[in-house]
C-alpha cells in the first residue's frame, strides 16, 4: 500500500508484473479516499503506531479534548500512552475511539458492528468519531464487507451491522429511506499502513 515504495523501488522487469497485480488494489485505495474525502471524511495515513499516536495526539489537543470514550482494550491502552484520558460513558462532549470492520470503497464509507460499537446505536454515540483502521481492511462494496464479516467471525456473527456514510452531520439528506436513521458524524479515519 505504501505507493511511493511499490512505484520507486521496482526494476523495469519487476514494473509489468506488478502493474497487473497492484492495479486493482491502488484503484480501491484511491476509490475510497476519493470518496471518503468528498463526504466531509478527515483522512489520515500512517506508517507507523508512532504515527497513529502522533496524529492522535494531535486531534486530541486541537479540539481541547479532556476524555475519550473508548471501549477497547487495545486503543485504551494507545490511549494511555499518549496521556490521553478515556470513560467508558457515553458523553457527547468526548469523541469516540473505535476500530471498525471495513473501509468501503465504492460509497467511501466505514462498516461497523456489535464488536466496536457493542449496544449503541451509530446516531447514540457522540458527534465526533476517531476510527482507527487498517489498510487491510479496504473492500470494494457492501457485499464484500458483509462476506468478510462472515469470513472472521465463522459461528459469533456480530449484530448491530451499520455503516457511516456522511461525515457532515449539518448537511444530512431528507431521503424518507433513511428517516429516524442518521448516521452522520464528524469523522477522523487513521489508516495505518499494513500490506
Amino acid at each position: 500500500m505504501n505507493l511511493f515504495k511499490k512505484i520507486f523501488n521496482q526494476n523495469p522487469t519487476e514494473e509489468k508484473n506488478a502493474a497487473s497485480t497492484t492495479q486493482p488494489s491502488v484503484a480501491l485505495d484511491e476509490t475510497f479516499v476519493q470518496n471518503f474525502i468528498d463526504k466531509g471524511g478527515k483522512f489520515l495515513y500512517c506508517t507507523s503506531h508512532r504515527e497513529v499516536e502522533e496524529y492522535l495526539a494531535n486531534i486530541l489537543n486541537e479540539h481541547q479534548w479532556k476524555e475519550v470514550l473508548c471501549l477497547d482494550e487495545d486503543l485504551q491502552s494507545t490511549l494511555t500512552s499518549i496521556g490521553a484520558r478515556y470513560t467508558l460513558a457515553n458523553k457527547s462532549d468526548y469523541p469516540f475511539f473505535t476500530f471498525c470492520e471495513h473501509l468501503i470503497a465504492e460509497e467511501g464509507s466505514i462498516m461497523f458492528s456489535s464488536e466496536q460499537v457493542f449496544t449503541k446505536k451509530i446516531a447514540e454515540l457522540p458527534e465526533y468519531f476517531i476510527v482507527m483502521a487498517r489498510t487491510s481492511q479496504l473492500v470494494r462494496n457492501k457485499a464484500e464487507s458483509l462476506m468478510g464479516i462472515r469470513q472472521n467471525y465463522h459461528k459469533n456473527f456480530p449484530t448491530n451491522i451499520s455503516s457511516i456514510k456522511s461525515y457532515r452531520p449539518e448537511k444530512v439528506s431528507d431521503d424518507f429511506l433513511s428517516y429516524g436513521n442518521n448516521n452522520a458524524k464528524n469523522l477522523y479515519l487513521l489508516l495505518l499502513e499494513d500490506l
